[in-house]
């Protein structure tokens, strides 16, 4: 009886999965469709799938409109810096919040969840009169401190429940065994902690890659704006799009997630196998 109801329960399952990778997957190939499609095609009232002459004047355009290798290169710099400081910070506060627990870190562990539901719009006066006393307006700097502070709380969340996941028994044995408390943290814990470190790295690169609020209120000069700044700009002011030069500019400002993740997404799950295996 379990064998004929599993079949079609299992079925369902597949097909469910099935109908949300086509409901993820619709826009971004759509928006490849359009990059490589002429503008008389563009406007066409039967919209098809696949350009019937593909072309790459949009790309073309996008580039001889827009500084988009420079927006990509301020870009790349915030994301890159942005995830490696909320690392390096988050890193170790993580440790100390998962393995000595108290009042204090459920308090603060418990105002690290609360405090995304914070509406962005009620952080940016606080966080520009902060950088303007610092003379950090209109600086890849300034926006760089300010992606750290927005993706140090989900990071140090990650990386609490990454360190509650490696048994303590694991240390101990170190210890036991004569290894320092530095000794056990660089041998022990933080090989196993490297998959998770490497997860919350990618997210917060991700986030600052993709960010728009505050980079277009902090950024004012044209070189120094980032990616999706400038692909803003591709819309005019009564709120008509340039549609196909937009559509291969936002086409190669997805690449680069695309890529990054399509790397470390092995190297991330080869480090999990080898932490069950070494715990």
């Amino acid at each position: 009886m379990s064998r004929r109801t599993g079949g079609p329960a299992r079925a369902a399952q597949y097909l469910a999965l099935l109908g949300y990778l086509v409901f993820l997957a619709f826009p971004f190939l759509w928006l490849v469709s359009t990059a490589f499609k002429p503008a008389r095609e563009l406007g066409s009232l039967h919209p098809t799938w696949i350009p019937e002459n593909p072309t790459l004047d949009n790309f073309r355009t996008a580039f001889d409109e827009q500084p988009l290798l420079q927006a990509a290169a301020n870009s790349l710099l915030a994301a890159v810096c942005a995830a490696l400081l909320a690392v390096l910070v988050a890193t170790p506060m993580a440790y100390v919040m998962a393995r000595h627990r108290s009042r204090l870190s459920t308090a603060a562990t418990g105002w690290v969840v609360v405090s995304q539901a914070f509406p962005i719009v009620l952080m940016i006066i606080p966080l520009f009169l902060i950088l303007k006393n610092l003379h950090l307006i209109n600086t890849l700097w300034g926006l760089i401190m300010v992606y750290v502070v927005w993706a140090l709380p989900f990071a140090l969340w990650m990386l609490v429940g990454y360190v509650r996941a490696v048994p303590v028994e694991l240390e101990e044995a170190a210890s036991v065994d004569g290894a320092g408390r530095l000794r056990t943290l660089v041998s022990v814990t933080a090989p196993l902690l490297a998959p998770g470190i490497v997860a919350t790295a990618l997210f917060a690169f991700i986030t600052a890659w993709n960010e728009l609020f505050f980079a277009l209120v902090l950024l004012k000069t044209p070189e120094k704006q980032t990616l999706p700044v400038v692909l803003t700009h591709f819309i005019g002011a009564e709120g008509a799009a340039d549609l196909g030069p937009l559509a291969a500019a936002a086409f190669l400002a997805t690449l680069p997630s695309l890529v990054i993740f399509a790397i470390i997404q092995r190297r991330i799950t080869g480090g999990m196998m080898a932490g069950a295996v070494k715990s």
